[in-house]
């Protein structure tokens, strides 16, 4: 049977991933606005979000204002939102199936090869979350970089990556390490011969003794 450390490792780095993704999800930081241009001197610094975009003022005020309508987003990151979402789900539903699974817990003891294949089921269900996840990130950035680099954008309505998006990554990476291991997890089984010894061999075996 596998470790029980691994898997130990395994539930650790899958929580934290799923407490990265919700961190990263709610905060407004997934992209900032980028100082560029001959401007440098900027009084509003401005976030945009899943869910609000935010102004951070030169005197220490933050304002930040939630999306009205949800129809009248963008379909890319409403898309994003998507992802995340089911992500996240997938992820915790994994994460509670691969704790079922796991050698230290009292669930199903006395079938450790089920256990074992329960903890392996768990493992796969958090990879498939936290590729959502690793989706809606890249699908993301690779937006606000086509926007950056777009010539007929405004100098001053581009953004660059902010610090939500990095923490979902985070989040994401850790979720696909924590579900590999707790997918390793389940060992074949020994395989017992079907054959009864045979005779024959029973009666050399009994022939082999030493006569003194």
């Amino acid at each position: 049977m596998a470790n029980s450390g691994v898997q130990l490792l395994g539930f650790g780095l899958s929580l934290t991933g799923i407490i990265g993704l919700i961190v990263g999800t709610i905060l407004p930081q997934w992209k900032m606005s980028a100082y560029v241009g001959d401007s440098i001197i900027t009084a509003v610094a401005t976030y945009q979000g899943l869910w609000m975009s935010c102004a951070f003022q030169s005197t220490g005020q933050l304002q930040c204002k939630i999306y009205d309508s949800i129809l009248q987003l963008d379909s890319d990151l409403q898309a994003t939102r998507a992802l995340m979402i089911v992500g996240i789900i997938v992820s915790i539903c994994g994460l509670g199936v691969a704790c079922m699974g796991m050698k230290c817990t009292t669930c199903g003891a006395d079938d450790k090869v089920g256990k074992a294949r329960t903890a392996m089921t768990g493992g796969i269900i958090l990879l498939v979350g936290a590729l959502c996840a690793i989706v809606a990130c890249s699908w993301f950035a690779h937006n606000v970089i086509r926007a950056f680099y777009n010539p007929f954008t405004p100098v001053n309505t581009k953004f660059e990556f902010g610090a939500a998006i990095f923490i979902a990554w985070g989040g994401s990476f850790l979720d696909v390490l924590g579900g590999a291991m707790l997918a390793a997890s389940c060992t074949r089984s020994k395989q017992v011969s079907k054959y009864p010894k045979s005779n024959s061999a029973r009666s050399a075996s009994g022939n082999n003794k030493e006569y003194v």
